[in-house]
């Protein structure tokens, strides 16, 4: 067993950068099993041309742990290679759950941690594991999430608003009940900038990508949308209370055809009334 923590902390401190952003790649991309008499394994499976990531996880990890490969036919490719790394050392996967990675199914019930952890380091390892990173079909540069844990989608929401100001109000698709999170243009520059900082832990494809993205600018002629504003409680009391969309949109400082389709929303409960009437 070599010793391969960062010096001076103990295995998955998530305070630690690496360890942080392993936990958060883990959350979203590992599997944590359990059988009886305390057995089971934690494995993550990639694609072969990852496989650098797992033997870092593989070094920053003070037990015994294993690299496998293979290779088989799938849905998408007639021949598909993959490598996994595997873990069983039962104090390695008790800190682990501990922490919130849970055995078995987990898509919806992960969250955040709640202690101390590297808030920008979580959620590259998050968006390295389900999320995406680079251009559109069209030139523009983007950064996505998708996920089924309103946890995670809301924290991720937050964190960027600190970093870009944009809002985000998440909800998940009709279709398959998941929650996809996209910026866009600057937004994607700066978040993607703060994510994958200078020498951090990442997939090198997808720190490629992100650093690819500095270098768009906004074409000549080519409108910033506004953000949008999203209606407060007191303003949905003001709406409620004056109840006339002229009224409304000059104590408000909104516009009257913004006002008709909040009441209007707010008296058919497509939105919550928030002002309790």
């Amino acid at each position: 067993m070599a010793d391969c923590e960062p010096e001076g902390h103990q295995f998955m401190d998530l305070r630690v950068p690496e360890y942080a952003y392993m936990f958060g790649f883990l959350q979203a991309d590992g599997h944590l099993y359990q059988q009886s008499r305390q057995r089971g394994r934690l494995t993550v499976e990639l694609n072969a041309r990852d496989v650098e990531l797992l033997r870092r996880f593989q070094k920053l990890t003070p037990y015994n742990s294993s690299i496998t490969a293979r290779t088989r036919s799938t849905n998408f490719a007639e021949v598909h290679s993959s490598n996994t790394w595997s873990l069983c050392s039962l104090e390695a996967r008790t800190t682990l759950n501990e922490l919130g990675l849970p055995y078995g199914h987990k898509s919806r019930t992960v969250a955040p941690p709640h202690g101390d952890f590297s808030p920008r380091d979580y959620l590259r390892g998050v968006i390295d594991a389900d999320g995406s990173v680079g251009y559109t079909s069209k030139g523009f540069p983007f950064l996505s999430l998708t996920t089924a844990s309103t946890a995670i989608g809301t924290y991720l929401c937050g964190y960027a608003r600190e970093i870009t100001k944009a809002e985000r109000n998440i909800k998940r698709n009709a279709r398959d009940a998941i929650y996809n999170i996209l910026y866009t243009n600057e937004n994607a520059q700066k978040l993607a900038a703060d994510l994958y900082y200078s020498d951090c832990l990442a997939l090198e494809r997808k720190k490629s990508a992100a650093d690819s993205l500095q270098s768009w600018a906004r074409p000549a002629g080519m409108k910033v949308a506004p953000e949008r504003r999203r209606w407060t409680a007191h303003e949905d009391s003001v709406l409620l209370r004056l109840n006339n969309d002229a009224a409304a949109a000059q104590e408000l400082g909104r516009t009257e055809n913004s006002c008709c389709i909040r009441l209007w929303r707010l008296r058919t409960g497509r939105v919550p009334d928030r002002a309790g009437r």
